[in-house]
């Protein structure tokens, strides 16, 4: 099977591939379903891979977001982790299946009992949860709970375990919304490589390099990306991790 690093093939066969449902999953405030996704090649050559779908039909009115746009939002924010380079958001696709168009991503085996506040402070996950803390800032994620970063036991190339981040249906609005649990670096400076990626990042949606801009247009509004590209200029301007706003600024409930 391929792994979730292998984007292009892992993207390609959750677009075109035999979506069955396996069955719902508990826990979801909207409609979520685990399904099997099989490749229509031939009989031995079939690859098998898990995927997690959200259709439209099944996601929760929100007075704050607009109707159906939260599997749009889930697909946007692979895109913006693409671009960055980080690569924190398992494969995302929007596509048909058994109850309509939705988004389809890779399901990434984890310890459920393994989540952000079990290994807070870790040296170890420091330069990751970095990365997605400046990931939640730049889409306005409003929803970071504990369990919405996964981790998978050796994920990375080198054997060391790997973090990754799900569930970004509440993203991306004009307004400021960041909700999270991670704020163990407020108020740091950001490291100089990351500083220089989120301008990387910035000029990006200046330019649309790589077609970003195209691949967000058919997701969000011009307001919404006009916004997240002045999220991304003040993090460069400032040099600095958020500090918690007025407001709520933790999810509820927090796991």
């Amino acid at each position: 099977m391929a792994s979730a690093d292998d984007s292009a093939e892992i993207l390609n066969l959750l677009q075109t591939g035999i979506l069955e449902v396996e069955g719902l999953l508990p826990w979801s405030s909207n409609y979520t379903f685990l399904v099997q996704i099989c490749s229509q090649a031939a009989a031995g050559d079939k690859t098998k891979i898990e995927a997690v779908y959200k259709p439209r039909r099944g996601e929760r009115p929100l007075w704050d977001f607009s109707q159906g746009t939260l599997c749009q939002r889930e697909r946007a924010a692979f895109l913006t982790s693409q671009a960055l380079g980080w690569n924190l958001v398992p494969p995302t696709v929007l596509r048909e299946g058994p109850h309509g168009l939705g988004s389809v991503q890779l399901f990434i085996t984890h310890d459920p009992d393994s989540h952000y506040l079990t290994f807070e402070g870790e040296p170890a996950y420091r330069a990751q949860l970095q990365k997605i803390v400046l990931f939640d800032i730049i889409v306005n994620n409003a929803d970071r709970k504990s369990g919405h970063v996964l981790l998978e036991e050796s994920g990375n190339s080198d054997g060391s375990n790997r973090l990754w981040t799900i569930d970004h249906g509440i993203c991306f609005h004009v307004e400021p919304k960041l909700r999270t649990v991670i704020w163990e670096f407020a108020g740091e400076p950001i490291p100089d490589d990351l500083l220089q990626t989120l301008r990387d990042f910035e000029e990006q949606l200046s330019t649309n390099g790589e077609g970003l801009l195209t691949g967000l247009a058919s997701l969000l509004t011009r307001s919404e990306i006009a916004a997240m590209q002045k999220r991304a200029q003040r993090l460069v301007q400032n040099g600095r991790f958020n500090q918690p706003g007025s407001g709520r600024h933790y999810p509820w409930p927090p796991i």
